[in-house]
């Protein structure tokens, strides 16, 4: 029998541990690897859950629970949506920001993805580092409403004089704090130098039966939430804004009732967290654009008074975004307002 040498044992030994090493790092690499189950190439393969940041019936739900059964027709999974309220949008964008499945994304507003740096001392994630903008979906153009219950003010000056011989003792409701139902409030009071007390609710359905019962005497939000409200002769809705709104048509809009400079719109999108496989991105952009695109869908959103934001991209998305970014944060800081 040969004697092996112990130089030629030394060389088998490296060579077995090597052979062993290269076998164990992939292993050790997908260990490591980020958990998106969508980097398989095969997304969606389970349910793909919304979150919807506000409570149920508001806004942002509204319009998320008309596109999901044609999204889960598309993507051949169910698609859950999730309510998430809290700190004006935060919690639920949070929520999404630190997924890890790959199958979770957020119906965000503008308040939680460009507002909330400006609005908030701190806030549990960055929206440009832990966020992904997919698809937009709906622009939120808003109305002011005023209650009925012992107060009679019929138009936005008579508001404005109300305020005025009253300062501080008026109320006005969100849905949330640092919501554009907040910031148009604190934007108005800005522009016509009144004061007035902002209370806060966690969805435009609870700020609404709050404005019906008088608790609050005024508030912004969708036409589509007002309206039915203000036609039953419940609540006086006195402006309109940035246009009149075919859904209260009789309703002047903020120049006509002479406030041309006052800014009190949304929009709605759809961000997944930070890391998604650009497949998964595009897979979703495209087929939110086809739902969007759909005559039914369509006709429902417009109906609703959210018309659809047709033709974008994910980078076309992200550019909005981007103008969106330089264009509130003056609005915000000039208006005061700051996440109690």
């Amino acid at each position: 029998m040969r004697k092996l040498s112990a130089k030629r044992t030394s060389v088998d030994r490296r060579a077995l541990l090597l052979g062993a090493a290269s076998l164990a790092a992939p292993a050790l690499a997908r260990a490591q690897a980020p958990s998106h189950e969508s980097s398989k190439g095969s997304w969606p393969i389970k349910p793909i859950r919304f979150v919807v940041p506000y409570g149920p019936g508001g806004a942002t739900d509204i319009v998320m629970r008309i596109l999901t059964p044609r999204l889960s027709d598309r993507l051949g999974q169910p698609c859950v949506v999730e309510n998430r309220a809290g700190a004006g949008g935060v919690v639920g964008t949070d929520n999404v920001a630190k997924s890890t499945d790959g199958h979770s994304f957020a119906h965000c507003s503008v308040s939680s993805t460009v507002l909330a740096p400006y609005l908030f001392e701190r806030l549990p994630y960055v929206p440009e580092r832990d966020l992904t903008p997919i698809s937009p979906t709906v622009f939120v153009p808003l109305c002011l409403s005023v209650t009925r219950k012992d107060f009679n003010v019929g138009s936005l000056q008579e508001l404005i004089a109300e305020m005025r011989a009253r300062p501080g003792k008026l109320s006005f409701a969100s849905n949330g704090t640092g919501t554009t139902s907040h910031l148009g409030g604190a934007n108005l009071l800005r522009l016509t130098g009144c004061q007035a007390i902002h209370v806060p609710y966690r969805s435009g359905v609870e700020a609404l039966a709050a404005l019906v019962r008088g608790d609050v005497q005024w508030a912004f939000d969708i036409p589509a939430l007002h309206g039915p409200q203000y036609r039953e002769g419940n609540i006086r809705t006195i402006m309109a804004t940035p246009d009149r709104q075919s859904l209260i048509p009789d309703v002047p809009n903020n120049t006509e009732a002479g406030l041309p400079e006052l800014k009190a719109y949304a929009w709605f999108g759809i961000f997944g967290p930070a890391g998604l496989p650009t497949a998964v991105v595009e897979r979703l952009s495209a087929t939110m654009a086809e739902a969007l695109a759909d005559p039914a869908i369509r006709a429902r959103l417009d109906e609703s008074g959210m018309p659809p934001m047709l033709d974008y991209t994910p980078a076309k998305f992200d550019a909005f975004i981007r103008q969106e970014r330089e264009f509130w944060p003056p609005i915000v800081r000039a208006s005061g307002a700051r996440a109690q």
